[in-house]
């Protein structure tokens, strides 16, 4: 006899939205909501910071940095604690969404690229719900963040939008903030004097094997090589003095963007670290020219 199926109950990006906790200066606070189930795994989940009045209000997507290893969407580097970073954003009216997606340890890639595609199609799919606009989605992140933004915001392959939670709705972002990111995994390890046959790197455990060794997917996962003239407008925002990702990246990638007749900005901080560790003022001045760059892009001021 055949074991009846039993009845299993919606995919947890299906579920009904949790109820919004209030927050500083009138913003609100949805934490912990799931935007793709995976079988056999944790839900991938978002924190979303609300504006304060009633929608629809431009959104970005936020993704953490930690070399792809570590980090979590509760976090926005040491610059600013806390919630600090997300609701100071919130607060300047645009919508928030700070989003987890699988560490090296958990996948590699594409996988990382796919659950960012996969947050801003399930931001998209529900925008009515949320409140927000989800025709014109940004990307924003830090370090390893930033690198998936700076990937949203290029990577038009189909074999590339990955098939996790939401499909259907477009992934594409309408602007790029990245800060520090790396953006030649190829070169990263001539940039940064390091082996690129090591594969104890923290880009060689995203990919799987030390770039040297799996050049097809080093290039793949770079945004550089993504490059077109059709990508949205970039603001990329560096420390001179970055001992983690060489200021070198960006301006590559600036580069790149500019020769392809792209929109794009690059501002670079002497002394600056990475993390804007030691450097309050660029801390303070990256997210004032960030949020300047969203309100242009999604609210036209």
């Amino acid at each position: 006899m055949p074991t009846p199926a039993l009845p299993l109950p919606p995919p947890a990006h299906a579920a009904p939205l949790p109820p919004a906790l209030p927050g500083p200066d009138g913003t609100r606070l949805l934490p912990g909501v799931p935007y793709a189930a995976l079988p056999g795994a944790r839900p991938l989940e978002l924190d979303l910071y609300l504006p304060a009045g009633d929608g629809p209000h431009p959104v970005v997507l936020f993704l953490h940095g930690g070399g792809w290893r570590l980090g979590s969407r509760r976090s926005g580097g040491p610059a600013f604690p806390g919630r600090t970073l997300f609701e100071r954003v919130a607060a300047a009216g645009i919508a928030v969404a700070s989003a987890d997606y699988r560490l090296s340890g958990e996948a590699v890639w594409p996988a990382q690229l796919s659950d960012a595609k996969a947050a801003v199609r399930w931001l998209r799919s529900r925008a009515h719900e949320l409140g927000i606009d989800g025709d014109r989605p940004a990307a924003w992140g830090e370090s390893a963040g930033g690198h998936l933004a700076a990937l949203l915001g290029l990577v038009t392959d189909p074999e590339l939008e990955g098939d996790v939670g939401v499909t259907g709705p477009s992934s594409a972002v309408v602007g790029v903030a990245a800060w520090y990111p790396p953006t030649d995994l190829v070169g990263f390890a001539g940039d940064a004097g390091a082996d690129p046959a090591d594969a104890g790197t923290r880009e060689a455990q995203l990919l799987g094997a030390a770039p040297a060794d799996a050049p097809d997917a080093a290039a793949e996962a770079s945004p550089l090589t993504h490059v077109s003239a059709g990508a949205p407008p970039f603001l990329l925002l560096h420390g001179r003095a970055d001992r983690f990702v060489p200021c070198v990246q960006s301006e590559r990638l600036a580069d790149a963007l500019r020769a392809a007749g792209a929109d794009v900005a690059l501002h670079t901080y002497p002394g600056a670290d990475h993390m804007w560790l030691d450097a309050p003022e660029a801390a303070a001045d990256a997210l004032d020219r960030t949020v300047a760059f969203l309100r242009a892009r999604l609210l036209g001021g």
